[in-house]
This record gives structure tokens, C-alpha cells and sequence, in this order.
């Protein structure tokens, strides 16, 4: 049953009730087929970038490891909402176990958090890269790329647990509508019986530590990376420096620009429609966009992909 009664005559929450993006039938199958295209775009993309860099041996560097491990976790956010919504497509309502909710919410935090560090992480390598080109591998060792991506999951585990620890300790009792496409922190927290300022404080405070953190490594490391390239001599070398970043910087522009709008402006500016509508960029599209970013503006991976189907197809 999706309620019981509790001891004081209040209906207990025990599965929610996804409301999705539209209940116009028309609209319905149109989001549906357009999002099942960009669901399949971000698996065949990633999941491309992720197998190229396994197996081309030019790309085996830190640079390239840590965009395999950006893939994955942009195919596991992605994976975490996008079947949910599309299945909100084609029935009438979603029922989500409390427990499912819960899981659904901590791997979304926990991969949307990793990718933060992520992205910090390779702003750093090409911060190195740059401005110490000779002591690259010595300073990007195996050793410290591990440990680079161990924060990294870490990182976002440990913000996860923070969302989910402020959730855990409350019961709902009511409501089990959530107004969103997916089990996201702030609509659940609307439907319990009880509000406090700390299970609000609390995952902002965390969330925009996390933010300011990694946005003020990438803003260090390319403040460092524009002074070393003002320093080249030679047009084609400033040009060559400025295109191993640029693919990670309209990365990070998509990526910071939706997440501050959800995250940092006030809840007064904007409505609840217009955070779904935010919500579906950054969760599911920008998932699909990153590999075209990196693969289209990225000689070395298409380099590599040409190498790769050359060998594979060699009639091609």
C-alpha cells in the first residue's frame, strides 16, 4: 500500500508521486521521443569516449582519464533521472518507493558533486600542463591522478550524505505529490511534517561550499594558464595553448551557469516551472552535450577515433 496510518490520525508518506514535467498528451509523446533521443545521444557519447580512451594509446594520460571518468559520471547522472521521466511520458502518474526516492536523490548528489570536483580537477592538469610542461608527468603521476579522482567521489559521496542525513530524520505525513521530474532534495523537503531552517541551511551550505571551492580552482588555475599564454611569443602557440582549454571551459560555463541558477539564486526569482525547465538542461542535456564538446573541438580525440576505426575497419 502506498499509505499507512500512524498513531496521531496522520497519513504516512511511504512512496511519492512523480508529477513530471506536463500532463498535456500531446506534449507527452512529443518531450518523450525528443528525450529518448537525447537519453540515447548520451549513452552512445559517452559511452564512445569512455571505450576510445581505453583502448588508443595516445590518449592514456591524465587529461584523458579524468574526461573517461567525467563520462561515466555524466552517464550515471543522466541514468539516475532520465528513465523515470521518460517513463512519466507514457503513464498517467509515477509511484516511487520512499527508499527509491532516497536512492534516486543520493545518486544524483553524489555524481552532480563529483562532477564539480571533476571539472576543478581538470583545470588543474591543464594548469600543469601549461604553465609546467616539464614537470607535467612528474607532478601528474599515476599516484596523484588516483588520489585526484578519489577526492573527487569522495567529495561527492560526503555532500550526498549531507542532502540525505537531513532527510532521513524526518517523516512525511500528507502530501505525496512531488512537483518535479525526479526525486529532487528541495520538493521532497516541501512534503514533510515538520520544517526546520537546518535541513535547508545545512545541503545549501554544503553545496555552495562546494561550489565556491572548485569554481575558485578553475578560476586560479586559468588566471595562471592566461599569464603563462600571454608569455608565448608565437601566435600558433598561444592558439594551440588556448584549445587544449576550451573545450573544458564551455564545459564548465554550462555546467556552473544552470546549477548557480538552481542552487545560488534566491527561491523568489524564479518559479517553480522555470527550475524544472533548468533542472532538465543540466541534468539531462548537458550529459549529451559534454562529449560533443570535447570530441568535435578536440584534434587529439579525433585523432584517435580516426586511428581507432582504421584499425577496427580498415575497408572505411
Amino acid at each position: 500500500m502506498a499509505f499507512m496510518m500512524s498513531g496521531n490520525n496522520c497519513t504516512v508518506v511511504t512512496e511519492f508521486i512523480v508529477l513530471g514535467l506536463t500532463d498535456d498528451p500531446t506534449l507527452c509523446v512529443i518531450l518523450f521521443v525528443i528525450f529518448l533521443a537525447v537519453y540515447a545521444l548520451t549513452l552512445v557519447g559517452n559511452l564512445s569516449i569512455i571505450i576510445l580512451i581505453r583502448y588508443s594509446s595516445q590518449l592514456h594520460t591524465p587529461m584523458y582519464l579524468f574526461l573517461s571518468h567525467l563520462a561515466f559520471v555524466d552517464t550515471a547522472y543522466s541514468s539516475s533521472v532520465t528513465p523515470v521521466m521518460l517513463k512519466n511520458f507514457l503513464v498517467d502518474k509515477i509511484s516511487i518507493p520512499l527508499g527509491g526516492c532516497v536512492a534516486q536523490m543520493f545518486c544524483g548528489a553524489t555524481f552532480g558533486t563529483t562532477e564539480c570536483f571533476l571539472l576543478a580537477v581538470m583545470a588543474y592538469d591543464r594548469y600543469v600542463a601549461i604553465c609546467s610542461p616539464l614537470l607535467y608527468s612528474t607532478i601528474m603521476s599515476t599516484r596523484v591522478s588516483t588520489l585526484l579522482l578519489i577526492i573527487s567521489y569522495l567529495g561527492g559521496c560526503v555532500n550526498a550524505w549531507i542532502f540525505i542525513g537531513c532527510l532521513l530524520n524526518r517523516s512525511f505525513c500528507g502530501s505525496n505529490q512531488i512537483n518535479h521530474f525526479c526525486c529532487d532534495y528541495l520538493p521532497v523537503l516541501k512534503l514533510s511534517s515538520y520544517q526546520d531552517d537546518l535541513a535547508e541551511i545545512l545541503p545549501a551550505t554544503s553545496a555552495g561550499s562546494v561550489m565556491a571551492t572548485t569554481v575558485l580552482i578553475i578560476i586560479i588555475s586559468y588566471v595562471y594558464i592566461l599569464s603563462s599564454v600571454l608569455k608565448i611569443s608565437s601566435i600558433e602557440g598561444r592558439s594551440k595553448a588556448f584549445s587544449t582549454c576550451s573545450s573544458h571551459l564551455t564545459a564548465v560555463t554550462l555546467f556552473y551557469g544552470t546549477t548557480t541558477f538552481i542552487y545560488v539564486l534566491p527561491k523568489s526569482s524564479y518559479s517553480t516551472e522555470e527550475n524544472k525547465v533548468v533542472s532538465v538542461f543540466y541534468i539531462v542535456m548537458i550529459p549529451m552535450l559534454n562529449p560533443l564538446i570535447y570530441s568535435l573541438r578536440n584534434s587529439e580525440v579525433k585523432g584517435a577515433l580516426r586511428k581507432l576505426m582504421s584499425r577496427k575497419y580498415p575497408f572505411l
